[in-house]
């Protein structure tokens, strides 16, 4: 292969990455346009909801542990 058989390889190679580039940020932006992102309202709620689960579930864990270390050194 020639230099410039090489340096059109190339030149085609760097143009279909800039292609691919392209056409990966246009799809993207289009993908985006449809989300539907949630109200202010909705997010805060949610995320209240998320919270308070997530702590309800780490005090029943902590409140188990604590039983069984308790009833492990009574038997024990």
């Amino acid at each position: 292969m020639t230099n410039k058989e090489t340096i059109k390889q190339k030149s085609k190679e760097d143009q279909a990455q800039k292609t691919d580039r392209s056409t990966f940020i246009d799809e993207t932006k289009q993908e985006l346009a449809k989300v539907v992102w949630p109200s202010r309202q909705q997010l805060v709620s949610e995320s209240v909801a998320v919270i308070l689960m997530v702590t309800v579930v780490a005090t029943v864990i902590y409140l188990v542990d604590n039983i069984f270390s308790w009833s492990a050194g009574k038997v024990f």
